[in-house]
C-alpha cells in the first residue's frame, strides 16, 4: 500500500508544476513574466503610464478648475450666501469636521463676509437630520436663526450644488468644506451655474483626513461624469424662497 501511494505521489509531482509542500499539494502560482524584449518592456511601461495618467486626470482637472478661488476666511471676497456641506453626525451632533466647517461659516457671518448661511445635508431618515443639527450649532455660535436656510436633500455634493442653484436661487456663494473636498465642490457648483469661492478648512493630518483625501481621489471621477452628464439630483422638488427672504430680512 505504501509503495502504491509513494508511486502515485511521485507521478503527481512530475505532472503538477510548482512546489508540493510536505504532506499537502500546495501549488505555487506561477509568477507573471515580464516581457523579455526591449520593445515589449517599453510597451508595458507605456500602458502603465497611460493608466496612471487616466487615473489622475480627474484630480488634475479639479485642481486646475479651482484656480485661485480657494481662499481663507480672512481674504475671501464677500458674497451674500455661504454654502456649508454636511459631513456627518455623532449622536445627533455635528462631527468635528462638520463643526469646523460651521465655525468657519459663523466667522464669515460675524465678519460681514456673508449675510445668509445655506446648510445642506442628509435628512433621508427620521433619526438622522444633518441640516437641523447644523442650524442648532450655528445659532449656538451667534448666527441668527433667520439667517440660516436648510436644504434637507443635499445627499451628495452634486445634489447640493444643483439644488442651491435651481431650488434656492443661489447665483454666487462662498463654499465651506475641508481642503481635500473644496476643489471638487467648486468644480461641481461651477458646473451647476454658481460663481463661487471656497474656504478649505484646514485639519490635522490624522486618519480621518487621509480617509477623506483618498475618498475624494475616488470621487473625482464621479465629479467629472456629473459635470458632463449633469444628472438630476435624487430629489429636486419645487423652488423655495428661503434664501431670498433671509437676504431681504438682512437688508440686502
Amino acid at each position: 500500500m505504501r509503495r502504491s501511494l509513494g508511486g502515485l505521489w511521485a507521478r503527481l509531482r512530475e505532472r503538477v508544476p510548482g512546489r508540493v509542500r510536505s504532506g499537502a499539494a500546495a501549488l505555487r502560482v506561477p509568477r507573471p513574466r515580464l516581457p523579455r524584449s526591449r520593445r515589449g518592456r517599453r510597451r508595458l511601461a507605456q500602458v502603465v503610464m497611460a493608466g496612471a495618467v487616466l487615473a489622475l486626470a480627474p484630480t488634475t482637472w479639479l485642481h486646475l478648475s479651482a484656480g485661485d478661488r480657494v481662499r481663507t476666511v480672512a481674504d475671501v471676497p464677500a458674497q451674500d450666501v455661504a454654502v456649508v456641506f454636511g459631513a456627518g453626525l455623532w449622536d445627533g451632533r455635528p462631527t468635528p469636521y462638520l463643526a469646523h466647517r460651521l465655525d468657519a461659516a459663523a466667522e464669515l457671518y460675524r465678519t460681514g463676509k456673508v449675510k445668509v448661511v445655506l446648510v445642506t445635508g442628509d435628512n433621508s431618515r427620521e433619526d438622522y437630520d444633518e441640516p437641523d443639527a447644523m442650524r442648532t450649532y450655528l445659532t449656538g455660535q451667534g448666527v441668527p436663526d433667520g439667517r440660516i436656510v436648510s436644504d434637507y436633500a443635499g445627499f451628495d455634493t452634486w445634489d447640493s450644488c444643483v439644488r442651491a442653484k435651481k431650488i434656492f436661487g443661489v447665483d454666487r456663494a462662498v463654499l465651506v468644506t475641508q481642503g481635500f473636498h473644496i476643489r471638487r465642490a467648486l468644480a461641481l457648483c461651477g458646473s451647476a451655474g454658481i460663481e463661487a469661492y471656497g474656504i478649505g478648512v484646514s485639519e490635522p493630518r490624522d486618519a480621518t483626513w487621509y480617509h477623506g483625501e483618498v475618498r475624494d481621489l475616488v470621487a473625482a471621477g464621479k465629479a467629472a461624469l456629473d459635470t458632463v452628464l449633469e444628472p438630476d439630483p435624487r430629489f429636486l422638488g419645487a423652488k423655495e424662497r428661503g434664501v431670498q427672504e433671509a437676504l431681504t430680512a438682512a437688508g440686502r
